[in-house]
C-alpha cells in the first residue's frame, strides 16, 4: 500500500543511518581502475619533475646511458597518458632529436621506441630509418652469440651479446616495424634460431646469456616475448595459391620453445621477486607485461599477472609517487619509477577481445582441453586487435587474451568476464556439444550483464553452424530471442567502414536494446590470421584484398559493439547480480512499474531492475527490485509513486488508456520516460501522446538548476554536466560516426500544480543500464545514465504526494 511521502523520506534517513554506521566490508586495499589510475598520474609527476634544463634525464649510476634513459622517460610518459604534444614530452623529444648518433644498443633500442611512441613521422622518419639499419647491422652474425646484440654496435662492437640487449633490440625493431620500416626477415630469423638454442634444456628458463645456466625471471619473460615476436614476424605465404587462395586449415606445430618457457613461469610465477635473481625486480615487472600482453594470456598458472602486479605496485609506491627497485640502474627512483609505469598503464589498456578456450576435457581432473578446434587459427583476434591499435579514433594500445571459463574462480566468474566487451569463440565442431551447461549458463549471464559473442566459424565446418543455432537456443531458452540474418540497416555494415551487406553473410541474436551474439559462416578468422602490418614478400594482390575486406569486418564488429571506447582492463562499475533477498521483503518497499504499450515497451527488460538494484545498494534506498508492468487504463496504476516507460516503436494509446494516465498524474504520480537509443519513431509518439494528455501544455526542458539535479535531501547525486553519445550518417552507403560530447542534461518536463509529473528524455537512457554502448546507440553513457535515472526516482518520492485514497488492495 502507498503511504505519504514523509514514510519515504523516513525510509531513505533510516537506510543512510544503517549505511553510515555499518562499515564496508571492502578491503580498502583493494585493486580498483580508481588507485591505478591514481598511481599512473603520481608516478608522471614524479618523472616530469626530475627532468633537467635540457629536456632530458640522467641517473648517476647509467651516465653513460643518458639518451637510452631519456628514451625510457619519454616512452613512459606517452604510454602513461601524456601526448608528444605535451611540452615536458616534447622537451625530451627535442633533446632525443637533437643527440649524435649512439653506438650503444640500449640508447639506440630506447631512442627508436620513444620516437615511433610519439608518431610524429614527419619529424622523425628519416632517423628512424636510419636507426633501424644502424641496429640491424649491429647483430651479432657469428659464433654462438649469433642473433642476439651486445652493448655496442659498429666498429668497436664485440662478438658478445646478451639476452638483455637482445630483448630490448628485438623490442625496438617491433617497434619500428609497427612504424612502418621493414626490417630484413634475416633478423628476426637469426634471433628466432638464437633464443630456441639458447633456452635451458632442464627447465625452459633464459638466463642472461647463452651459457648461463641460471634462468631468471626477467630473462624468461624476455624469451617470451622474443619468441611472440619473431613468431608474428617470420609468417610467410608459402602456401597460397597463385590466385591467392590458401588453405585455411593446416596442421599446425605447436610453439614447443614458447610453450616450454610459459611453463617455467607458470611453475615460479611470483610478483614479490623476479625468480632465479635477487634483484631486478621492476625490470622483471615491465618484462611480464609484454610476455602477457603479447602471448594474449591474463593468466599464468592460477595467477593473474596484472592485478596481482598492479596491487603490489600500487600499494608499494611511495608517497612521493616512485618506486625504487633493485640492481644496477633500477634502484634510481627515476628507472625503477619508468619500468613500473610501463606496466600499469600498458597492462590497463583495454582488452578488446577475450578468445575463449574450450572443448573436451581430460579426465582424470587436470581440465586440459584435449584439440586445439577453438585454436584453429592462433593468430586471428591477436592480429585484428595489433591492426585496431593502429587506426585513428581508438585507443592507442589494445590487445587481447586467451580465457578458459573452466579455470575462471567459483566466486563472481562474470565479473572476470566483464573486464572485456567481446567474447570469442571459433571452430570446426559444434560448440554446443563442447560446452556444458554451467558454462553456457556462464555465458549467458555475461551476456546479460552487457557483454557480447563473437562466433566464427572455420574450415567450413557444417557442426559449428548448426551449433550456434543450438548454442543461442541454450542461451535464449523461452524464446526471447534466436540466431537469424542480420537485415541490411543493421548498423554494423557501417559502424567503422562501409560494407555491402549482399556480400558480407552476418547472422545475429536481437535482446533488448542491442544485438548480443554476431555470427559469421565464413572463415574470417583464416584471414584475419595472414594480417601483417607490412606484407610478406611477393603477397598476392588478390590475397591482400581478401585480408583486409576481412578485417575491416572485423572491425565494424568491435566498433558496434564498443562504439571505439572499450573499458579498461580493470573496471571499477558494480556489476548488477541478481539477489534474491531483495524480493523477499515486500512491505514498505518502494515499488515501480513498468508500463506497457505497442512500441516496444520491454525494449530493455533489465534496466528497471538494474537502476532499482543500483538504488538499494548505492542510494541507501529501500525498493523492491520484482518486475512489475501495469497497462495505462489499469486501476492498480495508483499502487506506484512512479511509472517508467520506454520503447523504440510508434505506438498510441486509446481514449480510456490517456484518461487514466492523466489523473494518475493529477493526482500525484510520475511518468518517467525515455526513447531507447534516441528512436525517432519513439520520440515522435510520446510527444504525440503528451499534446493528447496535455493539449495546452507542451514540453518543456527542465534547467540545469532544478532540484532534480541536485542531491535530493541528502541523496542522489549534483549533476551539471554528463557525457552523451550522437550517432549521425551521411551519404547513400553512410558511415556511422559516433560522437562524444559533454554537456548539461537534457531532459524534458510537464508540471502540474508546481511539480514535475512527466519526465522524459529523448536521448537513450535505459539501453545505456544494460551497458549499451554501440554507435548507433544515440544517448548518455552508463555512468551518467544511472545517475540521471538515480535522481529521477528520488525526486518523485520525495513529493508531497497521498494516493492512500486511489489504491486498490
Amino acid at each position: 500500500m502507498l503511504v505519504k511521502s514523509t514514510r519515504w523520506r523516513w525510509l531513505i534517513v533510516v537506510s543512510c543511518l544503517l549505511s553510515c554506521l555499518w562499515p564496508s566490508s571492502s578491503n580498502a586495499a583493494e585493486l580498483t581502475a580508481e588507485r591505478v589510475l591514481d598511481a599512473i598520474s603520481r608516478s608522471r609527476q614524479f618523472l616530469v619533475s626530475k627532468q633537467t634544463a635540457d629536456g632530458s634525464w640522467s641517473v648517476p649510476a647509467l651516465g653513460q646511458y643518458k639518451v637510452g634513459v631519456t628514451g625510457l622517460v619519454v616512452l613512459s610518459l606517452i604510454n602513461g597518458g601524456l601526448t608528444a604534444k605535451d611540452p615536458k614530452v616534447q622537451r625530451g623529444l627535442s633533446y632525443l632529436r637533437s643527440v649524435k648518433q649512439p653506438t650503444s644498443t640500449y640508447d639506440i633500442s630506447m631512442m627508436i621506441m620513444a620516437l615511433a611512441a610519439a608518431n610524429e613521422k614527419g619529424a622523425d622518419e628519416a632517423r628512424l630509418h636510419t636507426l633501424t639499419q644502424v641496429l640491424e647491422n649491429g647483430q651479432i652474425r657469428r659464433g654462438t652469440d649469433s642473433g642476439v646484440w651486445g652493448y655496442t654496435v659498429g666498429q668497436n662492437a664485440l662478438d658478445r651479446g646478451d639476452h638483455s640487449n637482445g630483448q630490448l633490440a628485438i623490442l625496438a625493431l617491433r617497434d619500428a616495424t609497427e612504424a612502418g620500416i621493414p626490417v630484413d626477415r634475416a633478423t628476426w630469423h637469426r634471433a628466432r634460431k638464437h633464443w630456441i638454442s639458447a633456452q635451458n634444456r632442464s627447465d625452459g628458463g633464459w638466463g642472461y646469456t647463452m651459457s648461463d645456466v641460471r634462468s631468471t625471471g626477467s630473462m624468461t619473460v624476455a624469451g617470451i616475448a622474443t619468441l611472440v615476436i619473431t613468431s608474428e614476424m617470420l609468417r610467410d605465404d608459402q602456401d597460397v595459391r597463385p590466385d591467392g587462395t590458401l588453405n585455411c586449415c593446416p596442421q599446425h606445430e605447436p610453439d614447443q620453445a614458447l610453450d616450454r618457457g610459459i611453463a617455467w613461469l607458470e611453475r615460479r610465477f611470483s610478483i614479490r621477486h623476479n625468480p632465479g635473481a635477487g634483484n631486478w625486480l621492476l625490470y622483471y615487472t615491465y618484462g611480464l607485461e609484454r610476455a602477457g600482453r603479447l602471448s594474449a594470456r591474463r593468466l599464468f598458472g592460477a595467477h593473474d599477472w596484472y592485478r596481482e602486479g598492479a596491487t603490489h605496485l600500487v600499494n608499494a609506491q611511495s608517497a612521493r609517487g616512485f618506486w625504487r627497485g633493485a640492481g644496477h640502474g633500477e634502484s634510481d627512483p627515476v628507472i625503477g619509477t619508468a619500468f613500473a609505469l610501463l606496466f600499469l598503464s600498458k597492462g590497463l589498456s583495454p582488452v578488446l577481445i577475450n578468445k575463449m578456450k574450450f572443448g573436451p576435457r581430460a579426465p582424470g581432473g587436470t581440465g586440459r582441453v584435449l584439440d586445439d578446434d577453438w585454436n584453429n587459427h592462433p593468430r586471428d583476434v591477436r592480429n585484428l586487435t595489433r591492426l585496431i591499435s593502429g587506426m585513428p579514433r581508438w585507443p592507442k594500445l589494445v590487445s587481447t587474451q586467451t580465457i578458459d571459463i573452466a579455470q575462471l574462480p567459483q566466486q563472481d566468474p562474470v565479473s572476470i568476464l566483464r573486464d572485456c566487451p567481446i567474447l570469442y569463440i571459433s571452430g570446426q565442431e559444434n560448440p554446443r556439444s563442447r560446452l556444458n551447461a554451467q558454462r553456457v549458463t556462464l555465458m549467458r549471464d555475461y551476456l546479460d550483464q552487457g557483454g557480447f559473442l563473437l562466433a566464427v566459424r572455420n574450415c567450413n565446418g557444417a557442426a559449428f553452424h548448426e551449433g550456434m543455432h543450438e548454442l543461442v537456443g541454450d542461451l535464449y531458452p523461452d524464446g526471447e530471442a534466436r540466431l537469424k540474418k542480420l537485415s541490411a540497416d543493421h548498423p554494423v555494415f557501417r559502424s567503422e567502414f562501409p560494407l555491402d551487406p549482399r556480400s558480407v553473410e552476418l547472422w545475429g541474436v536481437d535482446a533488448g536494446c542491442r544485438t548480443t551474439v554476431i555470427y559469421c559462416p565464413e572463415d574470417l578468422s583464416c584471414l584475419w590470421d595472414r594480417w601483417a602490418r607490412i606484407d610478406p614478400p611477393g603477397r598476392p594482390a588478390a590475397l591482400k584484398l581478401r585480408v583486409q575486406r576481412a578485417t575491416r569486418i572485423g572491425v565494424n564488429v568491435v566498433a558496434y559493439v564498443t562504439g571505439r571506447r572499450p573499458p579498461l582492463r580493470i573496471s571499477d562499475e558494480t556489476p548488477f547480480t541478481e539477489d534474491a533477498n531483495l524480493d523477499r521483503v515486500e512491505r514498505g518497499f518502494v515499488k515501480i512499474a513498468k508500463l506497457k504499450h505497442s512500441g516496444g515497451w520491454d525494449t530493455a527488460p533489465r534496466a528497471l531492475r538494474y537502476l532499482l538494484t543500483a538504488l538499494n545498494r548505492t542510494a541507501g534506498v529501500s525498493t523492491s527490485t520484482i518486475q512489475r508492468s501495469v497497462l495505462p487504463a489499469d486501476p492498480s496504476i495508483f499502487r506506484y509513486p512512479l511509472v517508467y516507460m520506454h520503447g523504440r516503436h510508434t505506438f498510441g494509446l486509446n481514449l480510456q488508456e490517456r484518461q487514466r494516465l492523466r489523473q494518475y498524474l493529477d493526482r500525484g504520480g510520475v511518468l518517467f520516460a525515455d526513447s531507447c537509443c534516441g528512436s525517432k519513431r519513439f520520440d515522435e509518439s510520446f510527444r504525440q501522446l503528451i499534446k493528447q494528455m496535455f493539449p495546452d501544455q507542451p514540453l518543456q526542458r527542465i534547467p540545469v538548476q532544478h532540484r532534480l539535479f541536485r542531491d535530493q535531501q541528502g541523496f542522489g547525486h549534483q549533476i551539471k554536466t554528463v557525457k552523451r553519445r550522437t550517432a549521425a550518417a551521411n551519404g547513400k552507403r553512410p558511415k556511422l560516426e559516433s560522437n562524444m560530447v559533454e554537456a548539461e542534461p537534457f531532459l524534458e518536463g510537464i508540471e502540474i500544480n508546481g511539480r514535475l509529473a512527466v519526465i522524459y528524455s529523448r536521448y537513450d537512457i535505459s539501453c545505456a543500464l544494460e551497458r549499451q554502448a554501440s554507435a548507433s546507440c544515440s544517448g548518455y553513457v552508463f555512468d551518467d545514465a544511472l545517475r540521471l535515472a538515480v535522481n529521477v526516482v528520488l525526486y518523485a518520492m520525495l513529493q508531497d504526494v497521498d494516493l492512500r485514497q486511489h489504491v486498490i488492495d
